[in-house]
């Protein structure tokens, strides 16, 4: 194993540095002490960042780094470190990368031998977490659902048995979208808490059950980016142990038979048969086409 010494004399550093998600009297005194020390800040948008670092009188020299630019900004950064200098990463808001920006440049920064030093800050997910009501430990934090109706169906499919609470965030306009989805295939009364706007003016905490949060929903503008808590599933290990309705089925057998039923293409059953028998989605792949090929 590697070791790395935290230490923040030097450079060649990469900072990951919390901001607020919304209050700016959750910014340390130590985050911005390192943003005025550190020699770059590279910003997922230098215009948010410039109105942070204009509030705490932070002089240091912007740089980009997001999400469509992480190959040619991540090489500038390492670039930056080569030469003995430090960088801070910083995002919107919270910490960089939980659903943001960040880990790719960490893990070539660790892989080129640079030190990698947090610096705590805010977290939407944490926050929420914790006042949500709901028990906080063991939880898993999930972040945003996929887009497609059928890939997020299949990855609800694979939490709803999960026992511990989860976190999710969401935008505004899929809010109703998704919370459909989640009752459609968590049932609709598992317990939501839906946590909007956290740490701002027009902070909210919304619980109930899923159904109820629909009906919220639909009754109200959404506005504001969100936090869903959701109740983890108390009979996750007694329904996992329950046979699959696919046991018995072959390969095969098995990517036909979900062709069939949910009209889907070879490609998506495939991954969804993956999935669900805890296999390598290529060898899901060889073995259905060399069965097509070879019938008898």
């Amino acid at each position: 194993m590697k070791s790395q010494k935290s230490a923040e004399s030097g450079g060649g550093k990469l900072y990951l540095v919390g901001t607020p998600i919304g209050n700016l009297e959750d910014m340390t005194f130590r985050a911005i002490r390192v943003l005025q020390e550190v020699d770059r800040i590279a910003a997922e948008d230098t215009r948010n960042t410039i109105r942070l670092c204009n509030h705490f009188d932070i002089k240091t020299s912007l740089m980009s780094y997001h999400e469509h630019n992480t190959e040619s900004g991540g090489e500038k950064i390492l670039a930056l470190l080569k030469e003995g200098k430090s960088v801070a990463i910083v995002s919107d808001a919270g910490m960089p990368c939980i659903s943001d920006p960040g880990a790719d440049i960490v893990s070539k920064a660790l892989e080129a031998g640079f030190a990698v030093v947090p610096i705590p800050g805010a977290n939407a997910a944490i926050s929420a977490l914790v006042a949500s009501g709901l028990i906080p430990q063991p939880f898993l934090f999930y972040g945003f659902l996929p887009r497609h109706k059928k890939d997020r169906k299949l990855q609800l499919d694979q939490l709803k048995r999960r026992e511990e609470t989860i976190i999710l965030y969401e935008a505004p306009h899929r809010l109703k979208e998704t919370l459909q989805a989640m009752r459609d295939e968590l049932g609709a009364e598992r317990k939501v808490v839906l946590a909007r706007e956290l740490t701002k003016r027009f902070e909210e905490f919304l619980r109930g059950t899923l159904e109820e949060a629909i009906q919220w929903a639909m009754a109200h503008e959404i506005r504001g980016e969100f936090c869903i808590v959701l109740e983890g599933n108390e009979n996750g290990i007694e329904e996992e142990e329950q046979e699959a309705w696919w046991t018995g089925l072959t390969i095969k057998g098995h990517v036909d038979e979900l062709i069939e039923k949910e009209g889907i293409r070879s490609k998506e059953a495939i991954r969804q048969v993956a999935n669900e028998r805890g296999m390598n989605r290529r060898e899901v792949y060889k073995v259905f086409h060399i069965d097509e090929e070879n019938p008898g």
